[in-house]
């Protein structure tokens, strides 16, 4: 039980670390000296340094940038209940609470890449290709729903 235990936090935490770094991250989009995340586009200028400007402010954007952070503070809020529960729950009962912050978190997710991916073209560079922060935020979410629905299924036991 108590393998279990611990499989399902590293899961948990496994999955606020790739929220986090995707979202803080500048590499949602990347080409030759050009670089753009949900906060700020970067370009490299003259002798190689590196120009950061503010993201746009399209609507779309600022979703995507309140679709990742509810995602993050969906997931901190389920791993709290889980430890919360975890001692306060009777024998026998499941963590539903818990359960249905990590799905949130993983909707999030989906909704917030999502519309990353329809719009991405309106605000980037036509040679772009995606970078490696958004593909953590697309293995960040079945990792949620899979963490969501384990605790779901999990009932506590002495």
């Amino acid at each position: 039980m108590l393998v279990l235990l611990l499989g399902i936090i590293i899961l948990h935490v496994a999955v606020l670390v790739l929220l986090f770094v995707s979202t803080i991250v500048s590499s949602w989009l990347v080409s030759n000296g050009y670089s753009a995340d949900l906060w700020q586009n970067c370009s490299e200028g003259v002798s190689s340094t590196w120009n950061c400007l503010s993201a746009s402010n399209n609507e779309w954007l600022q979703s995507v940038q309140a679709m990742m952070i509810l995602s993050i503070i969906f997931s901190v809020l389920s791993l709290f209940l889980f430890f919360c529960q975890l001692f306060t729950l009777t024998k026998g009962g499941r963590f539903y609470l818990t359960g249905i912050f990590q799905l949130l978190a993983g909707l999030c997710v989906v909704a917030g890449a999502s519309i990353f991916t329809v719009r991405h073209t309106e605000w980037s560079r036509d040679n772009a290709s995606f970078g490696y922060a958004y593909i953590l935020a697309w293995v960040a979410f079945p990792l949620a729903v899979i963490s969501g629905i384990i605790y779901v299924i999990l009932r506590k036991r002495e």
